[in-house]
């Protein structure tokens, strides 16, 4: 082989090793570690090298591939037509490129109506509707295969669960693709609601959008304010459209959502200039777009047109310049989370990006400082991840003079000096020291914040400023404050002061679900706190709970319960507790009676005469049950209703009890009383 063709075989080698890495971190992790730019560069020089070396391409090449490859938590589903990626191009020459392919193809030269719309940085998910009704939902994943979401897409209000008709034809099945995303405005308030609890930041809305749609507990999910567009079909021949612009009207008709800025393109010049118009736009608009997706707008060019192994010839996607500036990284911090959590964030010289301007950034943590090998006083490429949290992408390694210092990670910790630990298998460094004072900052900001008794006027400054006039030092103090301790205090007055005591006095009164997850304790959110209140009912119950105890409760995992052991084990904690009740705080303990159903998981199928599904379920959690939304070697009962589905079948094959409507109203009327 000769040499030029050797370093080529082995450069090829390498890009394969790297692309494949970085595809399981996007696409199976949802955890990139690098910029889009950066894996575009990877990408094109991949194909360029296969292009020019095509005996080289190996059948494992990513240049043959559509995605990655699913879960294992979630159920695997085979999509009836392939959910192709896009090629990409990044400048005008290559879409005129792609545009010359498509006619060459063709054997025609007259204009080619394209259909442009933009390219939302969301999930691309499946929905299948039988009859006009959602059945299935799913996720990309590899192209051919990806993960069952039914129960989370359920959650996303933009979806439709039925078909609007109004003399429209539906099909008996109708494929429909589409990108659920998270506006702007929500990803800023989950990002806060996380920096709250101490947990780890979203880099981007698409991460955050993947992160809550492959939550395993779709009330998790259903808490995320995700939306979704419509784009595309799996298969056009049962619409009664011939081209991608009338796609669009018949699914507004049914009641989708379709994207207001999606546009009909008479000529490749009109296609170009929407191209312009969207990139001078695009920060007015309330979701992330990262580029345009140009497709040829007839379905019959489309079908003669046809696919590669691995994306559509009559598609493209014409990438946006990435959002990144070059600026100097002047020192670095480290700060403190709730849960000791321990965050390097890198301190720069002021840059304006896309008109804010950015004083610092995240470095998330020590192991990505020493991967991109970061040094203070490195002039570093930084970029707004998804336009919103400014993150460090690398240093500019060639104009470095030697005087820059390597970033040291302390060894102790920056707010109380107590030694940091890094526990095993986890990338985050942790202050132990449950006394530190930035943690009991951030724990007193949860507990009146939205994750905890959401206590109106006692956010994160205000809450900053009661501890620095020493009025609160624990959570306790909060339930001391009066109106003369605050009125004098700079930016209160008497009315702000009488709404604060207020309010404060109204959340005095709270569940025992609420008050657990205030509490702060790691590993334990919003659906554990409620799963710990629904089985132990009261609050003397949970802290006296054993290991042994916790580890019985459906859904608590070993390090949620190990957390909870360590955390009520505490005699400073168990003291704190006992000056809150003495302050007047009363927790109302969930009701114990009637929990006979615990340990039962029930599964609906058919409809109910008597009563709504929504309501059955609801009798159900409510006498200690569960209640899940697919077969599984979980589910205790099946209750069928009139015209049950195949899931009857299913479970009676896997000997599950089977319970008709009377017997299944007999149970909850006799358990309930």
């Amino acid at each position: 082989m000769p040499g030029d063709e050797q370093r080529a075989a082995e450069r090829l080698a390498e890009l394969r090793r790297e692309i494949s890495y970085h595809d399981h971190r996007y696409y199976v992790l949802d955890d990139p570690v690098i910029s889009d730019a950066e894996y575009d560069r990877l990408f094109r020089e991949l194909l360029e090298l296969e292009q020019r070396y095509p005996h080289l391409v190996t059948p494992d090449s990513p240049s043959l591939r559509v995605g990655g490859e699913p879960l294992s938590a979630f159920a695997e589903v085979a999509h009836p037509f392939p959910m192709y990626g896009l090629d990409n191009v990044f400048d005008e020459e290559e879409f005129r490129t792609f545009d010359r392919k498509v006619k060459r193809y063709l054997q025609r030269n007259e204009e080619i109506a394209y259909f442009v719309e933009p390219k939302l940085d969301g999930l691309a998910v499946e929905l299948i509707y039988e009859r006009g009704l959602f059945t299935l939902g799913s996720t990309r994943g590899n192209g051919m295969v990806g993960e069952d979401i039914t129960p989370q897409l359920r959650t996303v209000q933009a979806i439709p669960l039925r078909l609007r008709e109004e003399g429209r034809p539906l099909p008996e099945q109708l494929i429909v693709r589409g990108e659920v995303y998270l506006p702007h405005k929500g990803f800023a308030e989950l990002n806060r609601q996380r920096l709250e609890e101490g947990e780890p930041l979203f880099a981007n809305p698409r991460n955050a959008a993947a992160g809550s749609l492959r939550q395993l507990d779709p009330q998790i999910t259903a808490r995320r304010p995700l939306s979704f567009f419509v784009y595309g079909v799996g298969d056009a021949s049962v619409v009664p459209a011939k081209r991608q612009s009338e796609l669009m009207d018949y699914f507004a008709g049914l009641g989708f959502r379709v994207n207001p800025f999606t546009r009909r393109c008479e000529t490749l010049e009109e296609a170009a200039d929407w191209y312009r118009h969207l990139l001078e736009m695009r920060h007015q608009l309330e979701y992330e777009i990262d580029g345009i997706v140009v497709k040829v707008d007839s379905f019959d060019l489309q079908h003669r047109l046809g696919t590669t192994t691995r994306a559509p010839r009559w598609a493209v996607a014409w990438k946006f310049p990435a959002t990144q500036v070059t600026t100097r990284m002047t020192g670095v911090e480290f700060q403190v989370g709730r849960t000791g959590a321990v965050t390097p964030v890198a301190i720069l010289e002021p840059v304006n990006v896309n008109g804010v301007t950015v004083r610092r950034a995240t470095l998330h943590n020590q192991d990505e400082i020493e991967r991109k090998d970061l040094r203070i006083g490195d002039q570093v490429l930084v970029q707004r991840a998804g336009d919103v949290i400014p993150e460090v992408v690398k240093p500019i390694v060639e104009v470095r003079t030697g005087g820059e210092k390597e970033i040291h990670f302390p060894e102790d910790c920056p707010e109380c000096g107590h030694r940091l630990v890094r526990p095993e298998n986890e990338a985050v460094t942790r202050c132990v020291n449950p006394h530190c004072p930035a943690q009991r900052l951030r724990s007193l900001i949860y507990f009146a914040g939205r994750g905890g008794l959401d206590i109106e006027g006692l956010g994160w400054k205000n809450m900053e400023q009661l501890v620095g006039a020493g009025l609160v030092a624990d959570i306790p103090d909060i339930f001391k404050l009066r109106v003369e301790d605050l009125e004098g205090l700079e930016g209160w007055g008497r009315k702000s002061a009488d709404n604060a005591v207020r309010a404060i006095r109204s959340s005095a009164r709270t569940s025992l679900a609420k008050f657990i997850q205030a509490l702060g304790i790691r590993y334990i959110g919003e659906v554990n706190a409620g799963l710990l209140a629904r089985h132990f009912g009261s609050l003397e119950k949970i802290m006296a709970a054993t290991l042994p105890e916790l580890l019985e409760v459906e859904g608590i995992g070993a390090q949620a319960a190990a957390s909870l052991v360590e955390y009520f084990s505490d005699p400073a904690v168990r003291s704190m507790i006992a000056r809150l009740l003495d302050c007047g705080l009363e927790i109302v303990p969930e009701r114990t009676e009637g929990q006979q159903l615990a340990g039962r998981v029930f599964l609906f199928t058919g409809s109910l005469s008597a009563m709504s599904r929504n309501e059955a379920k609801q009798r159900v959690k409510a006498l200690g049950g569960q209640v899940v939304s697919s077969l599984s070697r979980r589910v205790t009962d099946l209750v069928a209703g009139e015209k049950p589905g195949s899931k009857l079948a299913e479970a009676e094959k896997q000997g599950i009890r089977i319970l008709g409507e009377e017997e299944f109203n007999r149970i909850i009327g006799q358990q309930g009383g």
